[in-house]
């Protein structure tokens, strides 16, 4: 659940993209197969890597993008302009093996529309990133966060079975969920499978849920702060 968790590293943007990666380079070389990043921007993973490397077995791989005045960048090869919003293009329907989307649904109003789109676009693997926890951000448009519970539900609602939902749990850190979907779960069972929960296993306290070490109380952050001492 920790990636490079240092107290000196950026708690709110820098250490959850961090782990989000890690969270994805476990899972990404299983995939084969036509694989697009939607709503991509240039398709970095802000540690120096392309996303695309990440996926080393696609056949090919694609980035979508929106309004350029939006980040979109307009322009890369093989680029598609796609409004999330929008109804999808009928030859984008069941175009891809896995889609992969990293917070992008919070700055989206009609997260709904965008959420069936990505769903619809899939021939079997949906891969999100959204986050839980984290400052309003972005000057054009921060609206939505998710609870895994959440994923879970839209998932399912479109026929996707979720196979894999996980957060992390740094102190004082904004808090990311990382789900994995399948329209065929069988093909998946035996190489991605997690129980699903929204119980952080560091929390203390009586609330102990995704969260709880992102806001601790004095008592939990006391107590994580001695833990680390005790290590070093």
């Amino acid at each position: 659940m920790k990636a490079g968790g240092g107290l000196f590293v950026d708690r709110v943007h820098r250490l959850p993209r961090r782990w989000s990666n890690q969270e994805l380079r476990r899972f990404a070389p299983l995939f084969h197969g036509e694989i697009v990043n939607v709503s991509a921007w240039k398709d970095v993973d802000k540690e120096g890597r392309h996303y695309r490397d990440y996926f080393a077995n696609a056949t090919s791989y694609t980035i979508t993008n929106y309004k350029a005045e939006f980040r979109g960048l307009q322009g890369a090869e093989g680029e598609i302009y796609l409004d999330l919003e929008q109804d999808l293009p009928a030859e984008l329907v069941a175009r891809w093996d896995v889609v992969f989307n990293h917070t992008t649904l919070e700055h989206i109003y009609d997260f709904r529309s965008a959420f069936d789109n990505l769903c619809r676009m899939t021939r079997d693997v949906l891969i999100v990133v959204v986050p839980f926890l984290q400052p309003y951000h972005s000057d054009y448009g921060d609206y939505w966060r998710f609870s895994p519970l959440a994923i879970k539900r839209m998932l399912e609602e479109r026929g996707v079975r979720p196979l894999y939902v996980s957060f992390n749990g740094h102190l004082a850190s904004a808090v990311y969920v990382f789900a994995i979907g399948s329209r065929q779960p069988e093909r998946w069972a035996a190489r991605i499978a997690a129980p699903f929960g929204v119980v952080e296993p560091t929390g203390a306290g009586k609330e102990p849920f995704i969260g709880c070490n992102a806001l601790p109380g004095f008592g939990g952050a006391l107590r994580y702060l001695l833990r680390r001492l005790s290590r070093s």
